[in-house]
């Protein structure tokens, strides 16, 4: 037996959906999603209450003649230094990037629901969830370890992340803090005076926090911000506080700055005597001596610091009046002033001098800065770039493509542009992120750019993620974040390891496996199949030297194994049976210790196969894969080592 309800989306838009009795909400949702077009989401009833995924329908409130709202929240991606997290519509969470780093979540997959919020260290990832509690992955001694506190961390409000530690904000003002215990994960010698916390700011090893009372508390390294003894008297009404790479600037209540940490990285303003009605401060953070500069109520701007950093502005100081706001790269600063002109100051490959490009800064709207150059968008939403060329400085090989610029984001050496049609421009070191022709044909409709230190990520209108750059760094191939979940029927054709009895067998399996290619791949002379030696599993673990960490594999998951204590599939042939003109031919060899590191690289593995291995013919890949009554999606990417293909089956 079967009823009908109406699901609808805030649009207006609508589709009759017929379901039966003994099927579940998630079924439901997951035939709506697809009738109306749209991501993952979350059904609500009509008294406006989240259904519960795993129920049947008969045991529900769902009723014949409902009407269902599906709420469909913007994919927001979130970069750490070596992965990226991405919550979906429905609050889930999809993580790549480097496995050990936060970019396989896979331990915590299942309580990833409901997800607010994230932040992120160098290493490991911080969700919120709905219900205040906190989930944690990535590498343990750096935040991803959360399980000493996890009773503590109820009712959490925002989350502040160091290099390597977590400071968590709860309802009623206190804070608690994990990770490595030398930048800012043990809060214990000051836990008495955390009460009544607003807000909480990070250098790379160290926290402040800012009290109801407008007093600051600090913790982690010394030599990072995390001792503010030498100005204790005057942590009073603290307004604001802003953080270079190793001290700390607050902004009090009169407009005054005080600065504590280390001197060659900002901590020591004393030399400097205008520090009077300032509004707000940016850092130049490069990691061997760092910068300060304050923008005060006059629009003047007082700057200290490591001088070679941007610490001094004296030979532009006339110039900065009417300053509107400022952007710094590692070792420079560029102000935007009412006019729309640009003064910059600190060093010139850094992006502190514009003289080359001075008569085209006019009407600048907006600036973004890489770690090595600046990049201003105009009035005609045309873009100027300077600082080092090679990293992200010159743009005249894409200065015509620059048109109608809507935003811009960089990693540490490279810019990604979106234009007004929703395409993207890219320019700067190609594996930093400034080559995105790969993906160039993905790149539509891109509503938000976000970046790792060394790859971008783009969110599609259609709730896709298109990423690029260095593979360890989040860089990988085009897809869509939803598909790496979905359920796909296959089949497999195992063939027993050598020296080994058993015969040949197909199992037909109720999902499709993903191919994580371990390379290297070639295409037989004889019998023209694509043999690629490589590894088949049902969940990618990105991660390792080539993306793969074996000792993750904790599951057999078509029943099959040679019982080895690795657990993983113990085959040296498996074939993939797509229903295609011809087969692909995957090439398994057991990743054992006898190999060395458990990441092996494409070399090794080349080595093992003794053979000679040719390039991948990649446009007949895709020839075999264009019909698309056969296969959905082929995604084939290149990285440093070797190729990555993923195939879906729609059999």
């Amino acid at each position: 037996m079967s009823i009908t309800v109406e699901v609808g989306l805030l649009s207006g838009k609508t589709a009759a959906m017929d379901v039966g009795l003994d099927e579940d909400i998630e079924t439901l949702k997951c035939r709506a999603q697809t009738a109306l077009g749209v991501g993952k989401g979350r059904l609500m009833d009509s008294s406006g209450g989240f259904l519960d995924t795993c129920a049947l329908i008969k045991d529900s409130t769902v009723q014949h003649g409902d009407s269902l709202s599906l709420q469909i929240s913007p994919v927001r991606v979130c970069g750490s230094f070596y992965a990226f997290a991405a919550i979906l519509g429905d609050g889930s969470v999809v993580t790549w990037g480097l496995a050990g780093h936060g970019g396989d979540s896979s331990v915590v997959q299942d309580q990833l629901e409901n997800v607010q919020h994230f932040q992120a260290t160098q290493n490991a990832f911080a969700a919120i969830l709905g219900d205040g509690s906190v989930v944690t992955w990535g590498h343990a001694h750096y935040g991803g370890d959360s399980s000493a506190v996890q009773d503590q961390l109820k009712n959490v409000q925002q989350i502040q992340s160091s290099c390597g530690a977590f400071a968590a904000i709860l309802g009623d003002g206190s804070v608690v803090a994990w990770g490595d215990a030398h930048v800012g994960g043990d809060s214990r010698a000051v836990q008495d005076h955390l009460k009544n916390v607003q807000q909480i700011q990070a250098s790379l090893c160290a926290f402040a926090a800012i009290r109801g009372d407008g007093s600051v508390v600090t913790w982690g390294h010394d030599q990072y911000g995390g001792d503010c003894s030498s100005v204790q008297d005057q942590r009073q009404n603290v307004q604001q506080i802003q953080a270079s790479s190793r001290a700390f600037a607050a902004v009090l209540a009169d407009g005054s700055v005080v600065t504590w940490g280390n001197a060659g990285y900002g901590g020591d303003s004393s030399a400097v005597h205008q520090l009077r009605n300032v509004q707000q401060i940016h850092a130049a953070r490069n990691g061997v001596g760092d910068a300060f500069a304050a923008i005060t109520r006059d629009g003047k701007v007082v700057t200290w610091g490591h001088v070679a950093a941007g610490g001094d502005s004296r030979p532009v100081q006339d110039q900065l009046k009417n300053v509107q706001q400022i952007q710094a790269t590692g070792c420079a600063f560029a102000a935007i002033l009412c006019d729309g002109s640009i003064v910059t100051w600190g060093k010139a490959d850094y992006g502190g001098d514009s003289s080359t490009v001075q008569d085209q800064l006019k009407n600048v709207q907006h600036i973004q800065a890489s770690r090595y150059a600046f990049a201003a968008i105009l009035g005609d939403g045309s873009v100027v770039t300077w600082g080092d060329a090679d990293r992200g400085g010159e743009s005249s090989a894409v200065q015509a493509q620059l048109k109608n610029v809507q935003q811009i984001q960089a990693t540490d050496s490279a810019f990604a542009a979106i234009l007004g049609d929703g395409s993207v421009v890219t320019w700067g070191v190609a594996d930093s992120g400034g080559d995105s022709s790969k993906v160039h044909n993905q790149l539509k409709n891109v509503r938000q750019l976000q970046t790792s230190s060394r790859a971008f990520a783009a969110v599609l209108s259609d709730g896709s993620v298109v990423s690029w750059g260095f593979a360890a760094f989040g860089g990988y191939w085009t897809r869509t974040v939803d598909s790496l979940v979905e359920d796909m029927p296959a089949s497999f054709l195992l063939v027993p390891r050598a020296g080994r009895e058993g015969n040949v067998r197909e199992i037909p399996v109720d999902r499709f496996f993903n191919i994580f290619h371990m390379g290297p791949t070639y295409e037989c002379p004889e019998t023209k199949q694509l043999i690629s030696h490589s590894v088949a599993f049902d969940r990618y673990l990105f991660g390792g030297e080539m993306g793969f960490n074996v000792e993750a594999q904790d599951f057999d998951p078509i029943g099959w194994s040679a019982g080895e204590t690795l657990g993983s599939l113990m085959l040296d042939v498996v074939m993939l049976d797509l229903v295609l003109r011809e087969n692909i031919v995957l090439r398994y060899y057991s990743l054992t210790r006898e190999y060395g590191e458990v990441g092996v690289s494409a070399r090794k593995m080349q080595e093992k196969c003794g053979s000679h291995v040719p390039g991948v013919d990649k446009t007949r890949i895709l020839s075999i894969f264009g019909d698309e009554t056969a296969a959905e999606r082929v995604f084939l990417a290149d990285n440093d080592c070797s190729q990555q293909l993923w195939v879906r089956s729609s059999s």
